[in-house]
Parts: structure tokens; C-alpha cells; sequence
């Protein structure tokens, strides 16, 4: 399979998202399948039983990349981080009780960002991450990116991510993955064009 054809990127508030749901599970299905993740369809099946949940949090907000004939090529989407996240506790070691402080307002989740194989290489993941930003009401950007794909964290430390320290994401048992943060400069927004500076928080660029 091979991408043909202009790719559309499209922002989505969560009522479009849940609308579009079968797309991002497509996408999410096909590269979280890939190593490092090694997902199933039972776990695909069990985080898509939370979206319908994650699409209704304020301000959530999604993008979602569509080829010809709206064949789903990539996604991204998250929300902003709530006063009593529990994010900032993942972490093996503790930051500052400045860098962790949350209003609801302060810091927006990245949760997920995926393009398919048969697209990558070709600027998709930066035109999600910029669409999905574009306008945002937030000082910075926290995600998680499993440590095992180098290729997402080349990503995100050129569009300005640096990491701040590591996390076992849903518990114990899970990888320790790097936590990385975006600072959006004080301009309480981000442009499209911005270009230098992304599960729960692993991506997948």
C-alpha cells in the first residue's frame, strides 16, 4: 500500500472526534500494533472504551489526517490537564511543585499522535501536532513517548520537547517511558506554522 494523492488534516472538537471514532481505532489499531507496543485488539478494544469518555472532557480538542477517498492516514488528540491529575505522581522522581502545578488551564495532554506506516516520512505527524495546537489556550505541552521508539522522540525534541523525567504510565507493570514538555513561549497560543518548537501518552509520529 502506498499514500497517493494530497493528505487533509483536519481539527476536530470532541463531538467530531466521537463522531469520527472508527477512523482514529483504524489508525490506532493498525500502529500501536507495531513494536515497541505490541498492542492487541483487547487492548485496542480497551482504549477505545475510554474514548467516548475523553472526547467529552472540556476542551478536548483532535486532529485527524485523511488521504483519498478519506482513507485515515494519521490522528492525534488530547485535552488539557486537570487541577488533581494524578500525571505528575507517575513520575520515579518528583519535580518541582512549580513544574507539576495544574489548574485545568496551565498544561494540554497530549495523548496520542499516530500516523500509518505506509505515510510516515512524508510530514504528516508535524502537520497533526500543528493543527492540534493551533490556538491553544496553554503555557505548555506534557506527553509521555515510550522509550522504544526512538522515532517519536527525534519528533519531539525537534519541535522543542525536551524531557523532564521518566514515568510508569497506568501503574507499575507498565514500561517506564519518558516524560517530555513543550513550552509554548507565554504566547498562550501556537501557530499552525510553528514549526520548531506527543501515550496517555506514547506516539507514534
Amino acid at each position: 500500500m502506498t499514500q497517493q494523492g494530497a493528505v487533509v488534516v483536519e481539527g476536530m472538537d470532541g463531538s467530531a472526534a466521537g463522531r469520527a471514532e472508527f477512523a482514529f481505532r483504524v489508525i490506532y489499531g493498525e500502529a500501536f500494533a507495531e513494536p515497541p507496543y505490541g498492542e492487541t485488539e483487547d487492548d485496542v478494544a480497551a482504549a477505545f472504551r475510554r474514548f467516548p469518555s475523553q472526547v467529552r472532557k472540556p476542551a478536548f480538542r483532535a486532529a485527524l489526517a485523511r488521504g483519498e477517498g478519506g482513507e485515515p492516514v494519521g490522528m492525534a488528540y488530547g485535552h488539557p490537564l486537570a487541577a488533581d491529575t494524578g500525571w505528575w505522581d507517575e513520575l520515579t522522581e518528583p519535580v518541582p511543585e512549580e513544574v507539576r502545578r495544574e489548574d485545568g488551564h496551565r498544561t494540554f495532554g497530549l495523548m496520542e499522535l499516530a500516523v500509518r506506516g505506509p505515510w510516515r516520512g512524508q510530514g504528516i505527524a508535524r502537520r497533526l501536532h500543528a493543527t492540534l495546537l493551533d490556538g491553544i489556550q496553554a503555557e505548555r505541552v506534557l506527553l509521555n513517548v515510550h522509550p522504544g521508539s526512538e522515532a517519536a522522540a527525534a519528533a519531539y525534541r525537534a519541535w522543542g520537547y525536551r524531557k523532564v523525567g521518566e514515568a510508569r504510565p497506568w501503574g507499575t507493570g507498565a514500561a517506564l517511558h519518558d516524560v517530555m514538555l513543550l513550552d509554548l513561549g507565554g504566547s498562550g497560543g501556537m501557530s499552525a506554522h510553528h514549526g520548531g518548537a506527543v501515550r496517555r501518552w506514547g506516539s507514534r509520529p
